[in-house]
């Protein structure tokens, strides 16, 4: 995540290039203990943020993690255009996974009810199910 800078005159918040190391993604499933899946979380807040996510990256951190927080639920929708690896994507309402799928390089879409969505490296929410808790927080 990274560090609130200003605030613009329509009131989103520009965002600074200061990684936050005390933010994590945690996995809580119904049946075990719970794990963290990134520790280095950024937060697309802004509509910008949002419209870019991962595009134009050329790779993102093992512990990384995208995070996309939306005013409500509705069908939101992740593609792959610009984007040269595989992701895990993880669709959430109110903290509980309504869906997660692996997304290949370039051609990968998908949609699907959230009010957030959370963008991982591929291969990190392997053991995350339908139905578990996955929550950011501050440690």
């Amino acid at each position: 995540m990274y560090a609130p800078v200003a605030a613009s005159a329509n009131g989103t918040t520009k965002l600074s290039r200061c990684p936050l190391s005390s933010v994590r993604v945690v996995h809580e499933p119904r049946d075990g203990e719970e794990a963290t899946l990134a520790t280095e979380v950024e937060l697309a807040e802004s509509f910008l943020a949002q419209a870019r996510g991962l595009m134009f990256r050329r790779s993102i951190p093992d512990d990384y993690a995208l995070v996309f927080p939306f005013g409500g639920v509705a069908k939101r929708d992740t593609h792959m255009v610009f984007v040269p690896f595989d992701i895990d994507a993880l669709w959430l309402v109110d903290g509980r996974v309504e869906a997660g799928q692996r997304l290949p390089a370039w051609r990968g879409l998908a949609v699907n009810e959230a009010d957030t969505l959370i963008e991982l490296p591929a291969g990190a929410a392997e053991a995350v199910g339908v139905g578990d808790e996955v929550r950011v927080e501050e440690e």
